[in-house]
């Protein structure tokens, strides 16, 4: 069993900065990727971005060049930095982890959400 539990949701002005953070822990032989998704009220829920335990990254077209995903693999901890942000970046955003609990099996966990408004 993984908990992920994310952190730095909140409210910012246009064009100001959040750092979302998401920690992994519980039962696990390691993790692998971990992801934002995001979800507006009456809108599916999307990926933001993702990165892999290695580092590589891919990212929504709506947040490139504004988010930055980055990953701390020692502390099973994933960020993701929203800067330029716009009201449209509202949403409740969610961290997503795959993780390996034995030889051959792999799950996927999802954060409890946090809420991210961007308002003047």
């Amino acid at each position: 069993q993984v908990q992920l539990v994310e952190s730095g949701g909140g409210l910012v002005q246009p064009g100001g900065s959040l750092r979302l953070s998401c920690a992994a822990s519980g039962s696990f032989l390691t993790i692998g990727a971990m992801g934002w998704y995001r979800q507006a009220p009456g809108k599916h829920r999307e990926l933001v971005a993702v990165i892999t335990k290695s580092g590589s990254t891919n990212y929504a077209d709506s947040v490139k060049d504004r988010f930055t995903i980055s990953r701390d693999n020692a502390a099973n901890t994933v960020y993701l930095q929203m800067n330029s942000l716009k009201p449209e970046d509202t949403a409740v955003y969610y961290c997503n982890a795959d993780a390996q609990n034995g030889p051959l099996t792999w799950s996927g966990s999802w954060g409890q959400g946090t809420q991210v408004t961007v308002s003047s």
